[in-house]
């Protein structure tokens, strides 16, 4: 196996554990701090690494134009997608249903992706989006969590699911490939640039300094902030934007299970049944056709 395969099947898998851990790990960071302050710390956190090691590496950095398109990303991805699912998060809406809206991510980019960036999708990739979708559905009815959600929190979810679905389209359709670190650089001083002072200005900024606190803030800065939205970014200039997309659909079962030991919550056969179809659906999406003789 090449070494640009092992690559290209191994970065789906560690994203989607990164990712999918990271929504309990979020609802435990923002019980010890309010959740603007949290994201203000963790691309604060971000920058303190990364500065110092592009001062060595001294990566070549994207043109005005790329810095731009760059930036848009960091902002409709780092500020409005995180912001709202952290805000979500602690007004009570548990990992499970913010899970569950951010999976109804390939739909929208299956709908807006052949106009904005000419991707057509197959009639067996519309099956695999919708058995994706139901599965995923299956995977949080079966926890019964969804039905007594904030209805406040839900709604920020669900304006937080088209940050994200618009930050990915602008990604594939303006973005290049730019150095990860010059990239992230320019990302998450956007995200700190609007998160900090929205912070110091709406928020009380005290914060439980627990051990419980200290490892999710390492895992959200080093897993999500580092080498989770590396992999994101990556696999979107790398692969069609549906089938990165469909990854999603994985999501909710697997943020169910991460939830399990993090935060008590169990993962019933219903749930298990619904990762199975998520499965499925991902895997019909992104198979590629075979090459013509």
């Amino acid at each position: 196996m090449s070494e640009r395969r092992f690559l290209l099947i191994a970065a789906p898998i560690v994203f989607l554990i990164l990712w999918s851990a990271g929504f309990a790990v979020a609802k435990i960071a923002v019980t010890h701090a309010a959740p603007l302050t949290v994201l203000a710390l963790r691309y604060g956190l971000v920058l303190v690494l990364l500065i110092p090691v592009a001062l060595v590496m001294r990566p070549r950095f994207p043109d005005a134009r790329g810095a731009l398109d760059v930036a848009i990303v960091g902002f409709l991805i780092q500020v409005v997608y995180f912001g709202l699912c952290y805000v979500a998060f602690k007004s009570g809406v548990s990992a499970g249903a913010v899970a569950i809206v951010v999976c109804l991510q390939p739909i929208l980019v299956a709908l807006v992706a052949p106009r904005l960036v000419g991707e057509r999708i197959s009639p067996k990739g519309w099956l695999g989006l919708g058995l994706g979708l139901l599965g995923a559905a299956l995977a949080i009815a079966g926890r019964s969590a969804i039905a007594a959600e904030n209805a406040f929190g839900v709604g920020l979810t669900f304006l937080a699911l088209l940050g994200i679905t618009a930050g990915t389209l602008w990604e594939k359709r303006f973005g290049v490939s730019h150095h990860p670190v010059a990239a992230n650089l320019i990302q998450y001083a956007v995200g700190a640039a609007f998160c900090i002072p929205a912070a110091l200005l709406s928020e009380d900024t005290t914060i439980s300094w627990s051990p419980e606190f200290l490892w999710a803030m390492a895992y959200l800065v080093l897993g999500n902030s580092l080498l989770a939205m590396s992999l994101l970014l990556a696999m979107i200039r790398a692969g069609e934007v549906a089938r990165v997309s469909s990854l999603f659909y994985l999501v909710p079962a697997l943020s169910a299970l991460c939830a399990w030991p993090m935060l008590g919550e169990e993962m019933p056969p219903l749930a298990w049944a619904g990762m199975a179809l998520a499965g499925l659906g991902v895997a019909l999406v992104s198979r590629k056709p075979a090459a013509k003789a």
